[in-house]
């Protein structure tokens, strides 16, 4: 096995036996102050270029219990393996592990580790610790709580966030003359608060003056939260704080701190304190501080014993909520209750090196999913429960999990880590919609955050595919959502003059249309028309879950009960928003955006909207088509025949080199340099602002947020699309596909954490394999590097999580379960050599295991599948395995 060795000191990293023999045997990285520890640390990547090794060993680390790589650099201690992984994607540890474990067990143990762990060490500030909040967040799908210090209050630098699904509330706020009403995701009473106070003194705080060390570990196994802090108060007492949160994945109402303070060089008193603070407000995001974010009214503050309750309101959609909050702290617990908010404390005597241990929990009961009074439920269940059950229930649950849905890859340690995050992070957002309690969905957002206001978009479409195949539950939970709103949905298409129903671009509560009629520009701070309602194709993308959810699971309870009626009505919208053309024969739809999102309008039209968004042609063209198929009965068969017509003459803007045209007058737009662009500004992910703040519009040009046009080709195999565009009537050259790809991609900006994503599997499929995995890694690595610029800080982008996961499935595994039958033809990236998956597929549970020369398919019923294209036969219970034969790379996806 070959190994690195770096030993570190302030001033330097020494660099010694080098696996490579004709390598130097060692090099020194002298440290330069003027340079960010990233940069520093860079520098070790260049001078290890070009050698091949399994592992780095660090040969000085510092003693610390929660990690074994910590060193000092410049009179300051990072974890040097945290960082080292990351960038190298192998194990890195410590020489003293080694020499007691041996080098093999040693690196075994650190890769499954940092497969399971989502580390964070040190003390940072504002957007990037509000990120790691956001990424460290735990939750049950009822309920989201940020990875917050349990010591913190809402400050500049922590944001300790309780969200409930489905909990909205609505604000007014006068804006330019004009009365703005926002829907937001309320941020609930702040219920994971602990702190302490050493002999009756100041209750602490997060200081960084006062912090020596802080580590912070997400276990994905268990879903539990530990934080470990070393604090050095300007008293002169040391101690050692040790939280772990756990959010119980059965009994979704609550969630369980366990507080363990050890003094190291002190006796006397620790006051322990647990509270329940009313007084937050929404103020995560903050391009939204010109808005009203006061949604909350606390109404009562009992207690009784160690057992306290706040209950409350929302202002103007009056849902009720209360919480509770059991302290065991054994001892004596007094409670005070002042103003909005309450607060439990317990005196413990203490000596040097002995730990004392309380336990907080919290209930969370809102009138949103409780039929009965909710203060009275709330009360009478407060006793319930504790940490130790939520953590059994937790880990008994995340087994389940494990067992049916994870992604396993190998050696890459941070993909194989990020992808679990993936997959945890959704279950956060989701589990407890499976039990079919919550009138709600998953928000783009997750419960992790207050962007987007924690509304419901077009995401689910990239959540669905490893939702409807893992957890089918949530996944009609989420469609559920969406048949219960149907009414809204018909009355918003009445209220336009269109038939069927309109679905809204954002969703909250009701169903009704929530998106911003503004939109404020960083750049100039000033509010600018926001016309991104018109994405009508949020319908499309609804029909699509629908249909994806049912091909994978065979639903036909679910299908004649909502399904079906809600797809019909659909198609009735997109029916009659088809305008026929007398003189081409051809039908046109107006008056809409697609997902690019910096095209709202034509530049000096009159009218709002665009024409014959390309990838809302072809998909209403799938739609009509599947409705032929299904033949609901809320269709007749006029309609049904009508439908077939207009499908088979929509209108495309196709060009005479093949390039399919975004929207009607696409081509007439003016080209943009980005290389200009580039050089003036640097990131020009956000055109749109940058353009509208030189007193342009990105309409007057050929760029674009994100995929688009070749939308379509991400969620439906190519000679789907392929025969939907011939059957309209359109012909296209043989290497169209592959034209189109490198058009679109030379005038996107990946203004979205979604666009990278997309385009990854459209450069698979045409063969691009580097260009594929770059596209990739930098999707998977967006929210845990926020590559975004402070977005992560607002709530993961859950939506691009989803699809990390699919991608992984569906093109690097090749497991493809859009066709009639379950296809596999795997097409690994360099970084990984193997990947295990499981897919379900019409009621069997198949999992495969898949190296660079074969897969194995194991299946819990007989099926057929295709293997590179030929039929094979699976046996249940029986193992079979196929060579697998090198292919010349796709011309066209």
């Amino acid at each position: 096995m070959n190994t690195v060795t770096l030993k570190v000191s302030d001033q330097a990293i020494d660099i010694n036996n080098l696996a490579d023999a004709s390598a130097p045997s060692q090099m020194r990285i002298a440290y330069d102050p003027k340079l960010s520890i990233g940069k520093n640390l860079e520098n070790i990547r260049i001078a290890l270029v070009g050698i091949d090794f399994d592992a780095i060993i660090i040969e000085n680390p510092l003693s610390y219990t929660f990690s074994d790589t910590v060193v000092g650099l410049n009179h300051q201690r990072i974890d040097i393996g945290l960082a080292l992984m990351n960038m190298f994607n192998k194990p890195v540890v410590a020489a003293p592990t080694v020499r007691t474990l041996g080098l093999k067990q040693a690196i075994a143990e650190k890769r499954d580790h940092a497969s399971w762990h989502l580390d964070y060490y040190g003390q940072y500030a504002g957007a990037r610790n509000f990120g790691q909040e956001a990424m460290l967040t735990i939750g049950n799908g009822f309920l989201g709580l940020r990875g917050a210090y349990v010591e913190a209050n809402a400050d500049d630098d922590n944001y300790p966030g309780l969200y409930v699904a489905g909990m909205y509330d609505q604000t007014t706020t006068q804006i330019n003359g004009q009365a703005i009403v926002n829907e937001d995701l309320v941020n609930l009473p702040n219920a994971q608060y602990l702190s302490f106070a050493i002999d009756h003194g100041q209750r602490f705080t997060i200081k960084k003056s006062d912090i020596t060390d802080i580590y912070r570990s997400l276990d994905l196994k268990t879903g539990q939260l530990h934080t470990t802090m070393l604090a050095s108060l300007a008293t002169g007492h040391q101690l050692m704080i040790e939280t772990v949160k756990v959010a119980d994945m059965q009994h979704y109402h609550q969630f369980a701190i366990r507080y363990r303070l050890t003094p190291l060089n002190f006796a006397g008193t620790l006051s322990v304190f647990a509270g329940i603070d009313g007084r937050v407000t929404n103020q995560n995001v903050a391009r939204y501080a010109p808005f009203d974010s006061q949604h909350l009214q606390v109404t009562g503050l009992q207690s009784d014993a160690n057992l306290g309750m706040l209950t409350g309101t929302t202002k103007h959609s009056q849902l009720h909520f209360a919480i509770t909050s059991r302290f065991d702290g054994h001892g004596e617990v007094t409670t005070k209750a002042q103003g909005q908010t309450l607060l439990q404390q317990v005196d413990l005597n203490v000596a040097p090196g002995e730990s004392i241990v309380v336990e907080k929990t919290v209930g969370v009961y809102t009138s949103r999913e409780t039929a009965t009074d909710v203060n009275a439920t709330a009360w009478q269940h407060g006793r319930d429960g504790g940490f130790n059950e939520a953590a059994a229930h937790t880990d008994q649950f995340l087994q389940q999990v494990w067992a049916k849905g994870d992604v396993q890859v190998a050696p890459d340690v941070t993909s194989q880590k990020l992808l679990r995050v993936n997959i945890f992070q959704l279950y956060v957002s989701g589990a407890a919609l499976a039990t079919g309690d919550l009138d709600a969905s998953i928000g783009a957002r997750g419960l992790h955050g207050e962007a987007y206001r924690g509304h419901i978009f077009w995401d689910e479409i990239y959540m669905m595919p490893y939702l409807a195949a893992h957890a089918p539950a949530v996944a009609k939970a989420m469609l559920t959502y969406r048949a219960k709103r149907l009414p809204q949905a018909q009355q918003a298409a009445r209220e336009l003059g269109y038939q069927g129903a309109m679905y809204p671009w954002q969703s909250g509560a009701d169903g009704s249309e929530q998106s911003q009629r503004l939109h404020l520009n960083p750049l100039t701070n000033q509010f600018d028309p926001d016309e991104s309602n018109r994405q009508r194709h949020v319908s499309l993308a609804i029909a699509y879950n629908v249909w994806l959810y049912d091909h994978l699971n065979q639903d036909a309870e679910f299908m004649q009960t909502s399904g079906e009626k809600m797809v019909a009505e659909i198609g009735k919208f997109w029916l009659s928003k088809a305008e026929l053309d007398p003189q081409t024969k051809r039908y046109h739809i107006k008056g809409v955006m697609g997902p690019d999102e910096f095209h709202e309008n034509y530049p000096h039209a009159k009218t709002k909207g665009l024409t014959d968004n390309a990838y809302t042609n072809v998909m209403v063209a799938w739609l009509f088509q599947w409705l032929q198929q299904l033949k609901p009965k809320d269709l007749t068969p006029a309609q049904l025949k009508q439908m077939d017509h207009v499908r088979r003459h929509l209108t495309l803007d196709i060009n005479d080199d093949g390039i399919i045209g975004q929207f009607a007058g696409y081509f007439k737009l003016a080209r943009l340099s980005f290389d200009d662009y580039h050089k003036q500004y640097g990131d020009i992910s956000r055109l749109d602002r940058i353009l509208k703040a030189e007193g342009k519009t990105p309409d007057a040009y050929q760029v674009a947020k994100q995929a688009d046009t070749l939308m379509a080709f991400y969620l439906l195999d190519e000679p789907v699309v392929h025969q939907l565009i011939t059957d309209m009537g359109y012909s296209l050259p043989k290497n169209y596909a592959e034209q189109n790809l490198q058009y679109y991609l030379d005038r996107t900006t990946h203004g979205s954490t979604l666009s990278r994503i997309v385009y990854a599997l459209l450069d698979a499929r045409a063969g691009r394999v580097d260009q594929s995995w770059s596209l990739y890694h930098q999707a998977l690595l967006s929210d845990y590097y926020d590559i975004q610029g402070g977005t992560t800080a607002e709530g993961l982008h859950l939506g691009v999580m989803g699809a990390t996961i699919d991608v992984a499935t569906r093109v690097y595994a090749g497991v493809d379960p859009l066709g009639d039958t379950l296809s596999i033809d795997p097409n690994l990236p360099k970084a990984w050599t193997s990947m295990q998956v499981t897919q379900d597929f019409h009621g069997a549970r198949v999992v495969l295991t898949i190296t660079t020369q074969a897969v194995a398919v194991v299946a819990d019923h007989d099926l057929t599948v295709l293997i590179q294209g030929q039929q094979q036969q699976i046996t249940a219970g029986k193992m079979h395995r196929f060579m697998l034969r090198k292919e010349d790379a796709h011309d066209q996806f």
